[in-house]
């Protein structure tokens, strides 16, 4: 609530005073201008290439897990006991084995994002250094401090035309 009151403040001040008014101002969405690139695509598209199989071996033992839940949710109790106690046996398995892989696939997706992320810094940082100079801008807020922009104020698109062009 502090903060709010501060960028309230700082707005009203800012717009309020002549030297402010002449300010030019932009606003950036930084990670969707990340996200955007065509090199966030191209990346998405490996990934998916990459981490598919493992993705689909989860998706096998949930649905493994999920046939034998229903079977003895539906049967369980006309089962014999040493049938039934073989089931929740598999059951629980195929839900540790979903956990252990689960976790397996979301850590190597997260190091495999943050190595891309590191590799694209550099030209986003970049990019926006050049759209900042050409468009002579005195002040650039990020997207998600603002609450309503008007398009003509948002350079985003501009990043990341500018990022695109880097390679």
């Amino acid at each position: 609530m502090r903060k709010l009151t501060q960028l309230v403040v700082l707005s009203v001040v800012m717009f309020a005073t002549p030297a402010f008014a002449e300010m030019k101002v932009a606003v950036l969405n930084y990670q969707m201008a990340l996200l955007e690139s065509d090199a966030a695509k191209r990346y998405a598209v490996d990934a998916e290439k990459k981490f598919g199989p493992q993705l689909n071996r989860l998706k096998t033992l949930e649905s493994d897990a999920k046939r034998i839940q229903d079977r003895l949710v539906k049967d369980g109790e006309k089962m014999q006991t040493a049938e039934r106690e073989r089931l929740e046996l598999e059951f629980k398995q195929k839900a540790r084995d979903f956990q252990f892989q689960s976790k397996e696939l979301n850590e190597s997706k997260a190091v495999a994002d943050r190595e891309m992320l590191k590799k694209l810094k550099p030209n986003l940082d970049k990019a926006v250094e050049d759209v900042i100079k050409r468009g002579n801008y005195d002040l650039v807020l990020e997207r998600g401090a603002v609450v309503d922009v008007k398009p003509q104020y948002d350079i985003t698109r501009q990043v990341i035309e500018a990022m695109n062009k880097l390679r």
